[in-house]
Protein backbone atom coordinates (compact mmCIF):
# COMPACT_ATOMS: atom_id res chain seq x y z
CA UNK A 1 0.00 0.00 0.00
CA UNK A 2 1.14 3.66 -0.30
CA UNK A 3 3.05 5.37 2.43
CA UNK A 4 0.43 8.29 3.87
CA UNK A 5 1.70 11.05 4.14
CA UNK A 6 4.27 10.27 1.51
CA UNK A 7 7.82 10.07 0.50
CA UNK A 8 9.54 12.64 -2.22
CA UNK A 9 12.33 10.95 -4.24
CA UNK A 10 14.36 13.24 -6.04
CA UNK A 11 16.72 12.54 -8.64
CA UNK A 12 19.97 14.37 -10.29
CA UNK A 13 20.18 13.69 -14.29
CA UNK A 14 23.51 13.45 -15.32
CA UNK A 15 25.56 10.27 -13.65
CA UNK A 16 21.75 9.50 -12.41
CA UNK A 17 19.40 8.25 -14.87
CA UNK A 18 21.97 8.33 -17.44
CA UNK A 19 25.78 7.55 -17.17
CA UNK A 20 27.35 10.71 -19.52
CA UNK A 21 30.03 11.10 -17.19
CA UNK A 22 33.03 10.20 -19.81
CA UNK A 23 31.32 11.97 -22.60
CA UNK A 24 31.12 14.86 -20.20
CA UNK A 25 34.48 15.00 -19.57
CA UNK A 26 35.72 14.57 -23.11
CA UNK A 27 33.36 17.21 -24.00
CA UNK A 28 35.38 19.79 -21.45
CA UNK A 29 39.03 17.85 -22.18
CA UNK A 30 38.33 19.67 -26.26
CA UNK A 31 37.44 22.63 -24.93
CA UNK A 32 40.38 22.88 -22.79
CA UNK A 33 42.70 21.91 -25.77
CA UNK A 34 40.63 24.41 -27.56
CA UNK A 35 41.86 27.29 -25.14
CA UNK A 36 45.35 26.13 -24.53
CA UNK A 37 44.29 24.78 -21.72
CA UNK A 38 45.77 21.65 -19.41
CA UNK A 39 43.23 20.88 -16.85
CA UNK A 40 42.40 17.16 -16.39
CA UNK A 41 38.64 17.11 -17.39
CA UNK A 42 37.91 13.77 -15.12
CA UNK A 43 39.79 15.26 -12.04
CA UNK A 44 37.75 18.51 -12.61
CA UNK A 45 34.02 16.91 -13.00
CA UNK A 46 34.82 14.22 -9.81
CA UNK A 47 35.08 17.03 -7.95
CA UNK A 48 32.66 19.50 -8.99
CA UNK A 49 29.95 17.72 -11.16
CA UNK A 50 26.65 18.37 -10.27
CA UNK A 51 27.31 22.49 -10.81
CA UNK A 52 26.34 24.34 -14.21
CA UNK A 53 29.20 24.14 -16.85
CA UNK A 54 29.60 27.84 -16.36
CA UNK A 55 30.53 27.42 -12.69
CA UNK A 56 32.83 24.64 -13.37
CA UNK A 57 34.35 26.51 -16.23
CA UNK A 58 35.00 29.40 -13.71
CA UNK A 59 37.18 27.52 -11.62
CA UNK A 60 39.69 26.67 -14.48
CA UNK A 61 41.17 29.94 -14.87
CA UNK A 62 43.61 31.71 -13.18
CA UNK A 63 42.36 35.11 -14.41
CA UNK A 64 39.01 36.35 -14.56
CA UNK A 65 36.88 35.45 -17.31
CA UNK A 66 32.98 37.06 -17.85
CA UNK A 67 29.99 36.24 -17.51
CA UNK A 68 28.87 36.37 -21.01
CA UNK A 69 32.60 34.67 -22.37
CA UNK A 70 31.86 31.79 -19.87
CA UNK A 71 28.47 31.34 -21.37
CA UNK A 72 29.86 30.93 -24.82
CA UNK A 73 32.38 28.50 -23.33
CA UNK A 74 29.68 26.66 -21.73
CA UNK A 75 28.18 26.53 -25.52
CA UNK A 76 30.38 25.18 -27.04
CA UNK A 77 31.02 22.45 -24.57
CA UNK A 78 27.66 21.66 -24.44
CA UNK A 79 27.47 21.30 -28.02
CA UNK A 80 30.71 18.91 -28.22
CA UNK A 81 29.19 16.74 -25.33
CA UNK A 82 25.80 16.41 -27.50
CA UNK A 83 27.95 15.35 -30.57
CA UNK A 84 29.84 12.72 -28.66
CA UNK A 85 26.68 11.57 -26.77
CA UNK A 86 23.73 11.55 -29.35
CA UNK A 87 24.01 7.63 -30.19
CA UNK A 88 24.62 6.46 -26.48
CA UNK A 89 21.43 7.59 -24.99
CA UNK A 90 20.26 5.42 -22.61
CA UNK A 91 18.76 4.97 -19.39
CA UNK A 92 20.74 3.80 -16.37
CA UNK A 93 19.84 -0.36 -16.08
CA UNK A 94 16.58 -0.81 -14.28
CA UNK A 95 15.63 2.89 -14.07
CA UNK A 96 11.79 3.24 -15.57
CA UNK A 97 11.02 -0.17 -13.86
CA UNK A 98 12.48 1.05 -10.63
CA UNK A 99 10.70 5.01 -11.44
CA UNK A 100 7.01 2.75 -12.08
CA UNK A 101 7.58 0.95 -8.73
CA UNK A 102 8.20 4.02 -6.92
CA UNK A 103 5.20 5.33 -7.90
CA UNK A 104 2.99 2.93 -7.39
CA UNK A 105 4.31 2.62 -3.99
CA UNK A 106 3.13 6.32 -3.59
CA UNK A 107 6.72 7.90 -3.65
CA UNK A 108 6.15 11.39 -5.22
CA UNK A 109 9.18 11.83 -7.86
CA UNK A 110 10.91 15.17 -8.98
CA UNK A 111 14.06 15.51 -10.90
CA UNK A 112 16.53 18.37 -9.35
CA UNK A 113 19.73 19.01 -12.12
CA UNK A 114 21.86 21.73 -12.69
CA UNK A 115 21.17 21.17 -16.63
CA UNK A 116 19.27 23.93 -18.66
CA UNK A 117 15.14 23.09 -19.95
CA UNK A 118 17.06 22.63 -23.32
CA UNK A 119 19.40 19.50 -22.23
CA UNK A 120 17.06 18.35 -20.17
CA UNK A 121 14.48 17.51 -22.95
CA UNK A 122 17.54 16.32 -25.29
CA UNK A 123 17.51 13.11 -22.60
CA UNK A 124 14.35 13.15 -21.04
CA UNK A 125 12.02 13.18 -23.78
CA UNK A 126 14.66 11.06 -26.22
CA UNK A 127 14.39 8.23 -23.30
CA UNK A 128 10.30 8.66 -22.84
CA UNK A 129 10.97 9.66 -18.63
CA UNK A 130 9.29 12.82 -18.47
CA UNK A 131 5.75 11.08 -17.84
CA UNK A 132 8.02 9.55 -14.56
CA UNK A 133 8.40 13.13 -12.65
CA UNK A 134 5.76 15.00 -10.75
CA UNK A 135 7.84 18.18 -10.81
CA UNK A 136 11.36 19.11 -12.73
CA UNK A 137 14.14 21.45 -11.43
CA UNK A 138 16.74 22.78 -13.79
CA UNK A 139 19.44 25.15 -13.76
CA UNK A 140 16.84 28.20 -15.19
CA UNK A 141 15.01 27.30 -11.78
CA UNK A 142 17.16 28.29 -8.89
CA UNK A 143 19.29 30.93 -7.98
CA UNK A 144 21.89 28.93 -6.44
CA UNK A 145 23.70 25.51 -7.57
CA UNK A 146 24.69 23.29 -6.41
CA UNK A 147 26.09 22.00 -3.86
CA UNK A 148 23.82 25.40 -2.32
CA UNK A 149 20.37 23.52 -0.91
CA UNK A 150 17.93 25.34 -4.03
CA UNK A 151 17.86 22.86 -6.09
CA UNK A 152 16.39 20.34 -3.83
CA UNK A 153 14.59 22.65 -1.60
CA UNK A 154 12.75 23.89 -4.98
CA UNK A 155 12.22 20.43 -5.91
CA UNK A 156 10.98 19.39 -2.74
CA UNK A 157 8.84 22.54 -2.18
CA UNK A 158 6.73 22.14 -5.62
CA UNK A 159 6.52 18.30 -4.42
CA UNK A 160 4.52 19.37 -1.51
CA UNK A 161 6.60 17.33 0.65
CA UNK A 162 8.85 18.12 3.33
CA UNK A 163 12.78 18.59 3.08
CA UNK A 164 12.91 15.22 6.06
CA UNK A 165 10.62 12.66 4.34
CA UNK A 166 12.76 13.15 0.65
CA UNK A 167 15.45 10.95 -0.23
CA UNK A 168 17.77 12.21 -3.22
CA UNK A 169 19.49 9.79 -5.55
CA UNK A 170 22.87 11.42 -6.55
CA UNK A 171 26.37 10.42 -8.17
CA UNK A 172 28.17 13.54 -7.58
CA UNK A 173 29.79 15.08 -4.14
CA UNK A 174 28.54 18.48 -4.30
CA UNK A 175 24.85 16.95 -5.03
CA UNK A 176 25.45 14.80 -1.88
CA UNK A 177 26.29 17.37 0.00
CA UNK A 178 23.58 19.70 -1.81
CA UNK A 179 20.95 16.82 -0.42
CA UNK A 180 22.17 17.02 2.79
CA UNK A 181 22.22 21.01 3.13
CA UNK A 182 18.08 20.73 1.99
CA UNK A 183 17.86 18.44 5.27
CA UNK A 184 17.35 15.69 2.82
CA UNK A 185 18.91 11.66 2.64
CA UNK A 186 20.81 10.39 -0.36
CA UNK A 187 21.33 7.66 -2.11
CA UNK A 188 24.79 7.32 -4.28
CA UNK A 189 24.90 5.78 -7.60
CA UNK A 190 28.40 4.58 -8.68
CA UNK A 191 28.56 5.66 -12.17
CA UNK A 192 31.03 8.47 -11.60
CA UNK A 193 32.42 7.86 -8.00
CA UNK A 194 33.26 4.63 -5.60
CA UNK A 195 31.38 4.25 -2.44
CA UNK A 196 33.54 5.04 -0.15
CA UNK A 197 33.68 8.74 -2.09
CA UNK A 198 30.40 9.45 -0.47
CA UNK A 199 29.98 10.97 2.31
CA UNK A 200 27.15 9.23 4.37
CA UNK A 201 24.42 7.65 1.45
CA UNK A 202 22.12 5.63 3.36
CA UNK A 203 23.73 3.33 0.77
CA UNK A 204 25.27 3.13 -2.58
CA UNK A 205 24.21 0.93 -5.79
CA UNK A 206 25.78 0.62 -9.09
CA UNK A 207 22.16 0.72 -10.59
CA UNK A 208 18.10 0.34 -10.16
CA UNK A 209 18.30 -2.99 -10.83
CA UNK A 210 19.88 -2.76 -7.12
CA UNK A 211 16.83 -0.84 -5.65
CA UNK A 212 13.29 -1.27 -4.33
CA UNK A 213 11.37 1.46 -2.52
CA UNK A 214 10.97 -1.06 0.05
CA UNK A 215 14.17 -1.21 0.98
CA UNK A 216 14.24 2.35 0.86
CA UNK A 217 11.04 2.89 3.27
CA UNK A 218 13.26 0.56 5.67
CA UNK A 219 16.22 2.72 5.20
CA UNK A 220 14.29 5.85 6.16
CA UNK A 221 12.81 3.70 9.28
CA UNK A 222 16.00 2.96 10.55
CA UNK A 223 17.44 6.33 10.19
CA UNK A 224 14.96 9.18 10.45
CA UNK A 225 17.15 12.17 10.86
CA UNK A 226 19.39 12.86 7.58
CA UNK A 227 23.29 13.58 8.00
CA UNK A 228 24.83 16.75 8.15
CA UNK A 229 26.50 18.35 5.07
CA UNK A 230 30.36 18.73 5.33
CA UNK A 231 31.92 22.05 4.70
CA UNK A 232 35.23 20.75 3.38
CA UNK A 233 33.76 18.38 1.08
CA UNK A 234 31.16 21.28 -0.40
CA UNK A 235 34.02 23.10 -0.77
CA UNK A 236 34.21 24.46 -4.95
CA UNK A 237 37.55 24.90 -5.53
CA UNK A 238 39.30 22.71 -8.71
CA UNK A 239 41.18 20.21 -6.31
CA UNK A 240 44.82 20.06 -8.05
CA UNK A 241 46.14 16.42 -8.44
Amino acid sequence: MPVSPPYGLIFDMDGVLIDNTPEQAKAFQLLFRDLGLTTNARRLLRRLNGMPASAILKTVFTSPVSAKQLTEYAAQRELLYRVLYWNKRREVAGLSAFLQAARAAGFRIGLGTGSATDTIAYIIDHLGLRRYFDVIVGKDDVRNGKPHADTYTVTARRLGISPGRCVVVEDAILGEQAAYRAGMHCIGITTTLKAADFQAPLLTVSDFTELTPQRILELLDHHPKSPKPSRELAKRQYAQQ
